[in-house]
């Protein structure tokens, strides 16, 4: 995968909004005003995904050379994966899906049906 295959998968969830609110290199994927991914667009291929607390751990310990707790992120529920190759397409667009779909289930009722009253 690269960043572009990254920003449409991304912008095909319904929603989804694209920005760099914090500098020029640092891609953040919202839904509702929250985000759900970031991602840089300069030097390594890299991406911060939100997750449930135990997954994080449990991928922290099985790829400690590919993830690392979320850069600047809450380190208990953000996920730092280099995107190099390693990990097949699916396995990624798994936890984008993962990511955006914690963002969801924590917005409001009504933010919700804005979202899936579209669809």
């Amino acid at each position: 995968m690269n960043i572009e295959e990254l920003r449409r998968y991304c912008l095909s969830k319904k929603s989804v909004v694209e920005g760099f609110p914090f500098d020029e290199t640092t891609l953040v994927f919202k839904v509702e005003k929250k985000m759900f991914l970031l991602t840089n667009i300069e030097g390594d291929f890299m991406i911060n995904v939100k997750c449930e607390p135990e997954k994080a751990i449990d991928f922290r310990e099985r790829y400690p050379n590919k993830i690392s707790p979320g850069y600047h992120m809450n380190k208990r529920l953000w996920n730092t994966v280099i995107i190099d190759g390693f990990f097949d397409d699916d396995v990624i667009k798994q936890w984008v899906d993962d990511s955006y779909d914690l963002v969801v289930a924590s917005l409001t009722k009504k933010e919700k049906k804005q979202i899936f009253e579209s669809i």
